[in-house]
């Protein structure tokens, strides 16, 4: 074995994800592991999705593997921490990426890992692995895109390594190396439908100041229309999947490209329902008549906030007019919209919140999920309140979620405006549906009163202190939804 590949997903040590049960295979580990496998690397994957630390550690403990490679994301920083002390345990040289390590590299490296890789992992770590074995973890200047120690002790970041090119060079990712069945088991079991992942491209080129592009960056490179159906008829005839995830970031952003894509489905008779994401600038008539075509049965749209002014902080190049039409679009022709709304960026007063009640009323989306706004490393956002930022949390027991922001309204105030906007909105709903579920009508007007006395109440809080959680802990984003239905 040249390499062992993990990440930090368990199922098993989650209860919130035990509740969902929407597991997807990490992407980007299996790229990696499908390419090192071209060019003849020995890989292996341990993918703890449906497995749990113990036996990580079992496995670890009896295989020695010599080089290990973790991903690791906001959300898997903590077992991914553990992973990698059990790794050291062994003897074994640690490498991570993923788009948590980078902007904390020395820390990671503080704490036992051995090298961090920034941006895509494919060539650095086809570079990376002989290097290893020939000179070890501290004489690496000539790899680009990693970050080390270096013989002195001394912190290390080669230059930048440039992006993939040809994406419909690469192979596929390594699905076969993972129990793909446990996925597909999973979904129809809590589900009814089984359902599979794939990206079309990667890069978002637009600059929303609180997103993080640490590892595909800030352009957008695409397989060809025929490199991406190619896939989908591989998939169907090896998993016959009843639907599809298309986890791009923007899967329209390229209108000719996606009607390409749609012609080149449809001449290999290819339809699976399938669910999205995109924006609504990206979206005009032929292209929502393409997603109808194909079966798309849910798109999500980054709405974020219904207030113009809130938009142009975040500079999401969106308006909120467009978001509205665009819904209502996508509805006439039979596709459920989901929107995702973030709550408490800086500036953000009552008014702001008041209009992205007015916005969610008028747009009407089927589903809509809520989070509060909390600062990446990295991200234009972080940059703009890090003389804000406050935690009384190690850096090991954190994450950038539970990262105060110094001067806004506090955890209480927008736990109360989130349920006050749920319930106004789906309220609204239920009246123009012309319900008659009176005791669910009053126990939304019950919550609605609640959450604005709750809001007045608290509205002279402040975030930063007295030792609270940052806001972007609190109530997950699903649960808001479920509690809202």
């Amino acid at each position: 074995m040249d390499i062992l590949l993990s990440h930090g997903y368990f199922i098993a040590e989650d209860e919130h994800e035990q509740k969902i049960m929407k597991p997807y295979p990490t992407l980007g580990l299996l790229y990696i592991s499908s390419h090192l496998k071209a060019k003849g690397f020995a890989v292996e994957i341990f993918d703890s999705t449906f497995e749990s630390l113990a036996t990580f550690a079992t496995y670890i403990r009896r295989t020695r593997p010599g080089l290990v490679g973790l991903y690791c994301n906001l959300m898997t920083k903590q077992n991914v921490l553990r992973m990698m002390a059990l790794c050291k345990e062994v003897g074994a040289t640690v490498i991570l990426g993923g788009p948590e390590p980078p902007h904390y590299a020395e820390d990671y490296l503080e704490v036992g890992a051995d090298v961090v890789v920034i941006g895509e992992g494919e060539l650095t770590l086809e570079e990376l692995i002989p290097r290893l074995a020939k000179a070890g973890p501290h004489r690496l200047d000539s790899v680009l895109g990693l970050v080390f120690r270096n013989e002195a002790g001394d912190i290390v970041k080669t230059p930048a390594r440039p992006q993939l090119k040809d994406l419909s060079a690469q192979p596929w990712p390594d699905r076969e190396a993972i129990p793909m069945e446990r996925y597909l088991e999973t979904w129809k079991t809590h589900h009814g439908v089984s359902s599979v992942s794939l990206i079309t491209a990667r890069g978002c080129p637009y600059t929303c100041t609180w997103c993080s592009h640490s590892v595909f960056g800030e352009t957008h490179r695409r397989t060809t229309p025929q490199a991406m159906a190619d896939e989908v008829a591989w998939i169907a005839e090896r998993y016959n999947p009843d639907q599809l995830w298309y986890a791009d970031d923007v899967l329209t952003i390229h209108p000719r490209w996606f009607l390409q894509y749609a012609d080149e489905l449809k001449k290999r008779n290819l339809k699976f329902p399938f669910e999205c994401i995109s924006r609504a600038d990206r979206l005009n008539e032929k292209v929502i008549d393409a997603l109808a075509g194909m079966d798309c049965y849910r798109l999500w749209i980054g709405s974020e906030s219904g207030s113009q002014r809130i938009l142009n902080a975040m500079q999401r190049k969106a308006n909120v007019e467009d978001v509205q039409a665009k819904s209502q679009m996508l509805q006439a022709k039979g596709i459920q919209v989901g929107m995702f709304i973030m709550l408490g960026y800086q500036g953000e007063d009552v008014g702001d919140l008041e209009a992205t009640v007015d916005h969610l009323k008028k747009s009407n989306p089927d589903v809509f999920l809520t989070t509060v706004a909390y600062p990446i490393k990295g991200t234009k956002y972080y940059e703009a309140v890090e003389d804000r930022i406050v935690s009384h949390l190690d850096w090991a027991a954190r994450t950038d979620r539970d990262l105060n922001v110094a001067r806004r309204y506090s955890k209480r105030f927008y736990d109360h405006a989130t349920r006050w906007m749920v319930n106004e909105v789906n309220l609204n709903k239920l009246r123009r549906a012309g319900s008659k579920d009176y005791v669910r009508m009053s126990k939304m007007l019950t919550n609605i009163w609640r959450g604005r006395l709750g809001m007045r109440l608290t509205q002279h809080e402040r975030e930063g202190g007295n030792g609270q959680t940052g806001s972007g802990r609190g109530w997950p984003a699903k649960e808001r939804a479920a509690d809202a239905w």
